[in-house]
């Protein structure tokens, strides 16, 4: 049994090591200020010497895939369709196009710099739906290949840095462009990565574009599921040497439509139709944060500063171009589509 008393035994150190981990980085975030992922993954590298110890590695290792996979679908508790559906078809399809081309443009771009396209579709992901937590879950369906783990970590760092640059930058170019309240709303929950920034960019304008901004985020949020579709049916059916430049190691197929996903879909739908009271919501959304800090600082001790610091600047260079791209989709739409 997967959750028997030896298991059970086996993963408590690593889980307990990642949690207090997390919990060491929600004070640093909440004292201090600054994303909680961001240093739930630095905490983790620090202790990345424990990633060898037998004690801990089934733990961390759990850890950082299923409690992942598990925060994932816990985010469905944030959105209802009717929020969706009250954005216009205009927005919702211009958002969703920005997504698509954001991310096809990674990965060529990737292809083109001479790195992994798995890494393109990595950050290219992260960069257009919702920063870190979708880094993870694209991580958690794309096949192992060597420094997968390291990919993750640059990718979750990069994609942090640059949404807290932008909470803070995109108001203020927001005003440059003359957008209205609504339009400012679009514009930050259109571009900025992390659902947190979002927020905290939103808000700072006015309540009006805050809420907007929170709810255009969460359609980008959503998008996350065809999108880890789409990559898991490519996966699946396509030889890697063909698609994904594989690495010569065999990697396991992953299942068609990932279940963590059918988590996060069932759990969409069951809030849309009313049967989610807002105190059982909020608290889907607060267990999600911290199944995805608890995660990120597992990976963290999964991933070594040495090897993160071979990623080079091309892959810096991908991660702001895929980030301008995407500023300058939304502009297009918000002022001449």
């Amino acid at each position: 049994m997967p959750f028997s008393l030896p298991r059970l035994r086996a993963i408590f150190p690593g889980v307990l090591l990642s949690l207090t981990l997390a919990l060491a980085a929600s004070f640093v975030a909440t004292t201090q200020g600054g994303p909680a992922v961001l240093y739930a993954l630095l905490l983790g590298m620090a202790f990345h010497f424990l990633a060898s110890d037998v004690r801990f590695a089934e733990g961390i290792a759990f850890s950082s895939r299923s409690i992942l996979r598990l925060g994932v679908a816990l985010l469905g508790g944030r959105i209802t369709l009717a929020q969706i559906s009250a954005l216009g078809w205009h927005s919702l399809v211009g958002i969703a196009a920005a997504v698509v081309i954001t991310i096809g443009a990674g990965v060529l771009a990737a292809r083109m710099l001479g790195l992994r396209q798995r890494f393109g579709i990595l950050s290219a992901g992260a960069t257009a739906i919702c920063g870190a937590s979708a880094a993870a879950a694209i991580s958690a369906v794309l096949p192992r290949y060597p420094n997968h783990e390291r990919d993750t970590a640059f990718t979750i760092i990069g994609v942090t840095t640059l949404s807290t640059v932008a909470m803070v930058l995109y108001p203020v170019l927001a005003r440059l462009f003359g957008f209205d309240a609504t339009d400012t709303g679009i514009f930050l929950g259109g571009t900025i990565h992390d659902v947190a920034q979002v927020v905290g960019a939103g808000y700072s304008v006015g309540h009006e574009t805050g809420d907007t901004a929170t709810i255009i985020k969460l359609w980008r949020v959503a998008l996350l599921v065809p999108t880890v579709v789409g990559i898991a049916l490519l996966v699946r059916f396509i030889p890697p040497s063909e698609t994904l430049e594989g690495d010569g190691t065999a990697t396991k197929t992953p299942p068609l439509v990932p279940m963590f996903l059918l988590g996060f879909i069932a759990i969409v739908g069951i809030n849309s139709l009313g049967f989610v009271p807002a105190w059982a919501g909020a608290l889907m959304g607060d267990a999600s944060r911290w199944c995805i800090t608890l995660s990120i600082a597992a990976l963290g001790v999964k991933t070594s500063l040495q090897a993160l610091s071979k990623v080079g600047g091309r892959a810096v260079g991908l991660m702001v171009f895929e980030t301008v791209l995407l500023l300058t989709l939304v502009v297009i739409l918000l002022k001449y589509v």
